[in-house]
């Protein structure tokens, strides 16, 4: 008679309990870094930043997240998105200006007129692909530009000045840098975080699905165009919210905001910052604002530093320096600085 011997079940993980531990050894690392990033930017103001030159990067880096979200999770390169941004720039501070609304209502509006504008310019694009969508994308924004020139509210070459701060629901008064900071903060992490969550969520994976392989998603049955045009509405809609919130914050908006070269711009943000990863922008928006802004300053104290009188140029040679940086980047990095540290990082784990 034979004992009967008694399986015991195996303790080794199976390969969907790695894939788990995986993904949540990826999150931990990406929480912490969001929430020291966040601490950082509470306390950037009491360490003695300038409020005003926080709040325009954090402006571009919502616009570069926002046209990271069309064309790095969706796959649609857009040469227009200068029109979301300073449209719903030039319509929140003639709102707040002219009529007097307070300033949620004009961040509200600002905010109505990317995603409509972004409507109308994708109802029209998405019948194309490839350079002919961003071609076309790329023609209705001059037009909106060589409107914004002749308009009389916009202000032609002068721009809209004088946009008033305003009271917050006509109660906090945002004349204070200080004050306009911390609110102005708080919208820009919950539009961020609207994009962490569509990108995670069921929409942003069929976004995914049309990026990688555009007729398998249309032979499962999704209707593929729907789901571009409201990925665009989106990414306008996020577009003109940080435009609007640009104008609050300077108090002026010009046609620099609804040229070409805008879109150039956000297009170089996302690419040095790392094309299709959510923090690749903010990184790339911060390199681009800090350079054009703070190359200057930059280059006097290394002239001072080292005697070298060379430096002293690099103030005027802006454009030259952040070409040679994207150069860089798309030679070295091919998926811009995040996502090069983050395939550094998933080597190491593995």
């Amino acid at each position: 008679m034979t004992a009967s011997t008694s399986s015991t079940p195996s303790t080794k993980p199976t390969l969907a309990q790695k894939a788990a531990q995986a993904q949540i050894g990826q999150r931990v690392p990406k929480k912490l870094l969001y929430g020291l990033l966040l601490l950082a930017l509470i306390a950037a103001p009491l360490a003695g930043a300038y409020p005003v030159f926080v709040l325009k990067v954090l402006c571009f880096a919502l616009f570069a997240c926002a046209f990271n979200l069309l064309i790095g999770y969706t796959g649609l390169l857009s040469f227009g998105h200068a029109a979301f941004f300073g449209g719903a720039g030039y319509a929140a501070g003639h709102a707040m200006k002219v009529w007097g609304v307070t300033p949620e209502i004009g961040l509200l509006l600002g905010t109505t007129t990317g995603a409509l504008i972004g409507y109308v310019v994708g109802s029209l694009a998405i019948r194309r692909q490839g350079i002919y969508f961003s071609m076309i994308t790329l023609a209705l924004a001059q037009m909106l530009f060589f409107i914004c020139l002749q308009a009389p509210f916009t202000g032609g070459e002068d721009g809209l000045q004088g946009i008033p701060r305003g009271r917050l629901f006509g109660v906090l008064p945002l004349s204070s840098d200080l004050t306009l900071y911390y609110v102005a903060l708080v919208i820009i992490v919950a539009a961020f975080a609207l994009i962490v969550r569509t990108v995670h969520s069921p929409f942003g994976q069929i976004l995914k699905a049309i990026k990688e392989n555009e007729p398998r998603a249309i032979s499962l049955g999704y209707d593929v165009d729907r789901f571009k045009l409201t990925a665009f509405v989106l990414s306008a809609a996020l577009s003109g919210l940080a435009g609007s919130i640009k104008a609050l914050v300077l108090g002026f908006e010009t046609l620099t905001d609804v040229h070409w070269s805008m879109s150039g711009s956000v297009i170089l943000m996302t690419l040095v910052g790392g094309l299709g990863t959510l923090s690749g922008p903010i990184v790339g928006a911060f390199v681009v604002v800090a350079l054009e802004n703070k190359l200057g300053d930059i280059g006097a104290f290394l002239a001072s530093v080292t005697g070298i009188d060379w430096f002293n140029t690099l103030g005027e040679s802006v454009a030259m320096v952040i070409g040679a940086i994207f150069v860089l980047c798309v030679l070295s990095f091919r998926r811009g600085m995040m996502g090069a540290l983050e395939a550094l990082f998933a080597h190491k784990r593995e």
